[in-house]
């Protein structure tokens, strides 16, 4: 049996990723011990996909209110094989949502990976929000078997200028809990993914830490609202985006 041990320079590229750097082998296969990895990150990364969204003690955690709302998908088996009923709102579940004065929403969605949700959705919506002073935030929406484009349903039917979707992002082999925030500017049925900007691997410690997510997402928005438009219009690099306004 070849020896798995990597060497040093495998050791210290380990050190830096979680990816699969020299595993070593046992004649044409992995050693025992990969394999078994491989196993137990594969069952992860499903089990994040099927995992039942649970929106219990949310509103306590973040401290405001939240309206549970669905998609069109009347479960996971249709969300999976249905996306475009993922991005449609439950009629029934459209009459909690009423137009106001609000100028953001920001929905916490399960997407494709609840797991990501429940680690890091509720340290998300607080981060986000203590870098927006003075906005006018609608209550919270959490959404079940939703895809990003539910998020401009419920955006309209609030009647905002802004939405930003938190939402669990495909599970990888690494990667089970990574939450996406999805940013989009007048949002309406038949917006395109063009005209939102993304933050995708929030994740800590292995992906963006909460802080470096909110503040880049806070960037976005406040200009989003000074120039009018998300998407690749506002993709300039954050060198060319509205500092922050001082929060003291």
């Amino acid at each position: 049996m070849a020896d798995p041990s990597p060497p040093a320079l495998a050791q210290r590229l380990r050190s830096l990723t979680q990816a699969r750097v020299a595993l070593g082998r046992a004649g044409q296969a992995l050693p025992t011990r990969a394999l078994l990895d491989f196993q137990l990150d594969h069952a992860r990364a499903r089990d994040a996909v099927h995992t039942p969204l649970s929106a219990e003690g949310f509103a306590e955690a973040i401290c405001r209110p939240v309206i549970e709302v669905r998609s069109r998908a009347v479960d996971r088996a249709a969300y999976l094989k249905r996306p475009d009923l993922g991005r449609q709102l439950d009629p029934d579940d459209a009459a909690k949502l009423t137009q106001g004065s609000d100028t953001l929403a920001i929905i916490v969605a399960d997407g494709l990976s609840a797991t990501a949700v429940h680690h890091h959705a509720a340290s998300m919506v607080l981060a986000l929000i203590d870098r927006l002073p003075g906005w006018p935030i609608a209550s919270v929406i959490v959404a079940r078997q939703a895809r990003v484009a539910l998020g401009d349903a419920i955006g309209d039917a609030l009647g905002v200028d802004l939405a930003v979707i938190l939402i669990g992002e495909r599970p990888g082999l690494t990667a089970p809990d990574s939450l996406g925030a999805y940013i989009t500017w007048q949002p309406r049925p038949g917006r395109r993914d063009s005209e939102r900007n993304c933050v995708s691997n929030i994740r800590p410690p292995h992906g963006l830490s909460y802080a470096a997510a909110a503040d880049t997402i806070a960037r976005l928005l406040h200009a989003a609202r000074e120039q009018a438009k998300t998407g690749v219009d506002l993709k300039d690099g954050l060198d060319r985006l509205t500092p922050l306004p001082d929060a003291s």
